[in-house]
């Protein structure tokens, strides 16, 4: 890569951040309805942004709710193409008495860029676009063809952009898809992320008499909601901490040798036991904590209630009680299937005396990219030019919906290159942005498209 291109980035340094201050200024939260024409502003903004540095067919598309932009450069014929993807609408801001400065009116603290959507996503989509930018300026062309599309309902879902990817497989096929929507591992520590877990959640409601009922007149003859909720809830998992959903595991993918060397060298049980106030961890017995939190899946309970909840006693039998259940679910589970066995599970365990609802909530599918492809070893040299060290290849626990939805729509490798921290705050008061990864951010970005075109 060519030294001009990081030397346009630190001469138009205060510029940039003048730009991005201006765009983390614009309050776009897509979850409240009064802030609709905020989203589409900072729709608006992206989309001139795109044409500003030399993009064509921009557009603004409209959605049954937010906008999403787009905007390509295909003029490297025979190149390949990459999509990058990226999201514009950011998370509420309450409480709002929690943060040291408004969370619309971006400032530098300490070398953080304190704003909401500093991190996640607008400050990590506005380094792709002025990583388009520095290489167009001054070198005239691409090493690649570009193609990308911001939308404005991540924050809630993305409930109208799997429709949008279905009615635009064309004008939204690549070679690779880039996302920079996650964290590096700690700082100076960079981490590509080349899978993620599945999502399911469901709600049991244990329903006993039709009233709550004093515990002295009743106690001993009626069943009990909660004891029987516990019942169920105790039978999802044996003593060793395994899943005894019968055919849960049966789609299990084992990995490679390959995928459990690259994990010991994020393996960090001391630290994690420290930085959660433990003294022990637990899980899956034969399975690290890292094989745990990136390639096992979970049932968990997230709430359980029922009865008094207030100071001291009250002697009471409650008319019912409830738990909200969430699963992560690894590659070539089916949170459908998922679903229906948890159920099936659920149905046959019903303690006497009391009936049993269940209500179900969110579905995403897992994704993987293979370890070995080409786009995320690309990435991880791209890191490695930067920051000087060796990058961490990981999968992450957690789930982001539409990364599947672009995998199983547009049958296109996905490469999660993030340059977030972990302790960013992203999601809660004070969120915030480190400059030296936003810096180096965009630098290694910029290496990233001529390595991809290398190996590709």
């Amino acid at each position: 890569m060519d030294q001009k291109i990081v030397n346009y980035l630190n001469e138009h340094k205060d510029l940039h951040l003048e730009e991005l201050f201006e765009f983390l200024a614009i309050p776009s939260i897509s979850a409240i309805p009064d802030h609709k024409e905020d989203v589409k502003k900072a729709a608006n903004w992206t989309a001139e942004a795109l044409h500003k540095i030399g993009l064509e067919n921009v557009n603004v598309y409209s959605t049954k709710g937010h906008p999403v932009v787009y905007g390509e450069w295909m003029k490297a014929e025979g190149k390949p193409t990459v999509l990058i993807y990226g999201h514009y609408d950011v998370q509420p801001v309450d409480p709002l008495e929690l943060w040291d400065s408004p969370p619309f009116e971006a400032e530098i603290r300490d070398e953080k860029i304190f704003a909401r959507g500093a991190s996640d996503d607008k400050g990590q989509t506005f380094m792709h676009i002025k990583a388009i930018e520095a290489i167009l300026k001054t070198t005239g062309t691409l090493p690649l063809n570009v193609k990308f599309c911001i939308e404005g309902e991540e924050e809630i879902g993305s409930p109208n952009l799997p429709s949008f990817v279905e009615e635009n497989k064309e004008l939204l096929s690549s070679d690779v898809i880039v996302i920079s929507d996650t964290s590096m591992l700690e700082r100076g520590k960079p981490a590509i992320c080349y899978g993620l877990r599945g999502l399911c959640g469901l709600q049991i409601d244990v329903k006993g008499p039709n009233s709550d009922l004093h515990s002295g007149l009743y106690g001993g003859a009626v069943q009990n909601p909660i004891h029987a909720l516990v019942e169920i809830v105790n039978s999802f998992h044996n003593s060793q901490g395994e899943i005894t959903v019968e055919g849960f595991y049966d789609r299990v993918e084992e990995i490679t040798n390959n995928e459990r060397e690259a994990f010991k060298a994020v393996l960090d049980d001391e630290n994690l036991l420290k930085q959660l106030g433990l003294n022990e961890l637990y899980g899956e017995k034969d399975f690290n904590t890292i094989e745990r939190l990136f390639v096992r899946p979970t049932l968990e309970v997230n709430g359980i209630y029922g009865g008094f909840q207030g100071d001291g006693i009250k002697t009471v039998i409650p008319s019912k009680a409830s738990a909200k259940i969430t699963c992560r679910l690894v590659p070539n589970q089916d949170p459908n299937e998922i679903v229906e066995l948890i159920q099936k599970h659920i149905e046959e365990r019903i303690p006497k005396g009391v009936e049993v609802s269940i209500s179900l909530f969110d579905k995403g599918y897992p994704f993987v990219t293979p370890f070995d492809h080409p786009a995320i070893q690309a990435a991880g040299r791209a890191y490695e030019e930067v920051y000087k060290v060796p990058t961490a290849y990981i999968r992450g626990g957690g789930s982001i919906p539409i990364v599947a939805t672009f995998d199983q729509i547009l049958k296109t490798p996905v490469v999660l290159m993030g340059f977030g921290l972990p302790t960013e705050n992203f999601h809660a008061p004070n969120e915030h942005f480190h400059v030296e990864n936003y810096e180096k951010g965009m630098e290694t970005i910029c290496h990233y498209w001529y390595e991809l075109e290398k190996s590709l």
